[in-house]
């Protein structure tokens, strides 16, 4: 009886591929460092990985509108993974607990204990992405929230292993807190290797730009 092994090289490809991808569980023993800036805020997360289940990290986060900043751990933990010979899901859980301190006017140097929770969920084959993400935050009489946002993105070209990747993707975010509660961001998704880079700009005018290392 002949073998196939071609189920098996697209799903190695496929993981390969992704190397660098903001998730926010890495390899075991692997530490990433994650600086992320959108409309709403700019954070940066130093997380490391002792199981291929979990990571755990700091998380640091400032939201210009309401002047405010977060200081926390937060911990991430892969609830589910699916592997299919071409594609692959995940299902992650988010939690954060730390301080926040206040700059805006009325509450000027307020500090508050502060916690997040949310989940994040992923699919993608080499040439299709998508992901949705949500987020509750509380932060005391500081602020208090929630927010979600979505992706979906293709790959122009399949690269190989060593090569600069390229997805183009639309993110919508979701804020029911604010007036205009749903922007658009179209934008362009580069990585090689440990790295990754995706920058763009908004339907209002509002550039994200995120960045990402892997160790």
């Amino acid at each position: 009886m002949k073998l196939s092994y071609a189920p098996a090289l697209c799903l190695m490809a496929l993981m390969v591929a992704n190397t660098a991808e903001a998730r926010p569980v890495s390899y075991p023993g692997g530490v990433t460092v994650m600086q992320m800036n959108d409309m709403d805020s700019s954070s940066l997360h130093l997380h490391y990985s002792p199981t291929a289940k979990y990571s755990i990290g700091y998380k640091g986060e400032y939201f210009r509108d309401e002047d405010w900043q977060f200081h926390g751990a937060q911990l991430n933990y892969l609830v589910k993974r699916w592997n299919k010979p071409s594609e692959q899901a995940n299902l992650y859980l988010k939690g954060g607990l730390g301080l926040a301190y206040s700059d805006y006017q009325s509450l000027d140097g307020e500090n508050s204990a502060a916690g997040t929770i949310g989940i994040a969920a992923d699919w993608e084959t080499r040439r299709w992405f998508t992901s949705y993400e949500n987020r509750y935050v509380n932060a005391g009489n500081i602020d208090e929230f929630f927010n979600q946002k979505a992706r979906i993105g293709v790959a122009p070209y399949i690269g190989d292993y060593g090569d600069l990747h390229t997805w183009l993707m639309l993110q919508v975010d979701h804020n029911p807190s604010q007036d205009d509660e749903v922007t658009f961001t179209p934008l362009v998704r580069l990585f090689k290797g440990e790295y990754l880079a995706e920058a763009g700009v908004s339907d209002k005018g509002d550039v994200l730009f995120n960045w990402v290392i892997r160790f």
